[in-house]
């Protein structure tokens, strides 16, 4: 029997904390990146780069993740998306990815959860409101960096009006006054696809009522907090054993995000080396033996985009750009700890490098997690993975990490 929960991550940053969330609830899981699988899965993860692509890749990488997902034959779908709902019609559809599972799953129930209180995520009558960096709340239309996003910015807070500009039309609207009756939510969410208000964390629980009163195969859209609301009563499992240390201990730290946040982080990492990696770097090639040659100096080692820089690429070519990048580096030096930050790149350097799973091993702080990487090579194999998205941790991030 297959994982009663598969979870799709539109990034890698994204999905490793939905499986840090389901993993500290007690139930087993795993991401799959390449070929590797293991039985006994209470969750199974399949991180992808969806956010960066156009709907018809997105809908063709759907098509050829499906046979993974049929065969575990689950009875909830997943669907983690961003915090902040960052998306576009032509970029990164959170509604075209939808549809397409829609029209393969045939869920008897379709729910979108609106926020994630954890994270400073609020969802009211619809409307999502987001925490900033100035630790003030906005409308995520007013966001200082989401209503700026480089690529996806948001410019609709209404999350029914914006998933309809992607497709994703007919949302009933779950109030969070109508949260104190899960009998009449689970009502609704049999009669059509709603979108569900989360304000507060004593939400999570009358939600996973009502799911549980709902039954039948669901479709659940929503960011970390579709796990929190999962993990609801989980029992708790006998914790796994710790897993050996990496086979070297040299650090490299990737920042292939140009936030605001990430740019702070960069600044304030006083830990590392750093190389700022330009447009005209990125292209020749002339940091790679740079980056290599401090590594096998044992010397930890940053690496980052620059924010104002144009790099004259498309998203998802940039990130190919960048993997290949990590993977040139790697090639020539061993590395036991990586961080990476941005979603869109430590997708295609997770999958450039070619790992087979990753496991869950610790927190640094919400959003943020290191997991541990399985890999055919036992140079890569048991590799410290810190994944973290663009607009996620405080300004000492790197310099933790480096110090863990």
């Amino acid at each position: 029997m297959g994982a009663r929960i598969v979870f799709v991550g539109d990034d890698f940053t994204g999905a490793s904390d939905s499986l840090a969330t389901y993993a500290s609830a007690g139930l087993r899981a795993r991401m799959v990146v390449g070929g590797g699988a293991e039985g006994g899965l209470d969750v199974l993860g399949l991180p992808t780069d969806l956010r960066s692509l156009p709907p018809g890749r997105a809908r063709a990488d759907i098509a050829a993740l499906w046979p993974r997902i049929a065969a575990e034959a689950p009875e909830v779908l997943h669907l983690k998306v961003c915090s902040t709902f960052d998306s576009a019609p032509d970029v990164g559809s959170i509604g075209a990815v939808a549809q397409e599972l829609i029209a393969r799953f045939a869920p008897d129930v379709v729910a979108v959860i609106g926020g994630q209180p954890s994270l400073g995520r609020h969802c009211v009558f619809g409307t999502l409101f987001a925490r900033g960096p100035d630790g003030a709340t906005h409308r995520i239309d007013r966001h200082p960096v989401m209503s700026r996003h480089p690529v996806t910015p948001m410019h609709e807070a209404d999350l029914r009006l914006h998933l309809a500009a992607q497709g994703l039309t007919g949302l009933a609207l779950v109030g969070f006054p109508d949260l104190a009756d899960p009998q009449a939510v689970a009502e609704t969410l049999r009669a059509g696809p709603a979108l569900v208000d989360v304000t507060r964390p004593e939400d999570l629980p009358l939600i996973a009522e009502a799911l549980r009163l709902a039954g039948g195969r669901q479709l659940l859209i929503g960011a970390s907090s579709v796990a929190e609301i999962l993990g609801q009563g989980a029992a708790q499992g006998e914790p796994e054993p710790a897993c050996p240390a990496p086979a070297s201990d040299n650090l490299l730290l990737f920042a292939g995000s140009r936030s605001s946040t990430t740019a702070a982080q960069v600044a304030a990492a006083n830990r590392y080396t750093s190389l700022a990696l330009t447009p005209d770097a990125l292209r020749t090639g002339s940091l790679i033996e740079p980056a290599a040659e401090l590594l096998r100096s044992g010397t930890p080692t940053l690496v980052h985009l620059l924010p104002d820089a144009d790099y004259a690429l498309a998203p998802d070519a940039l990130a190919d750009r960048c993997a290949d990048y990590v993977a040139a580096v790697l090639d020539r030096a061993e590395v036991g700890h990586l961080g990476l930050a941005g979603g869109d790149t430590s997708s295609r350097i997770c999958v450039r490098l070619g790992f087979d799973t990753l496991a869950f091993e610790r927190r640094l702080g919400p959003g943020i997690c290191i997991c541990t990487a399985r890999h055919p090579d036992p140079r890569r194999d048991r590799m410290r993975v810190m994944l973290k998205g663009g607009q996620m941790g405080a300004p000492d991030l790197f310099d933790r990490f480096a110090e863990v």
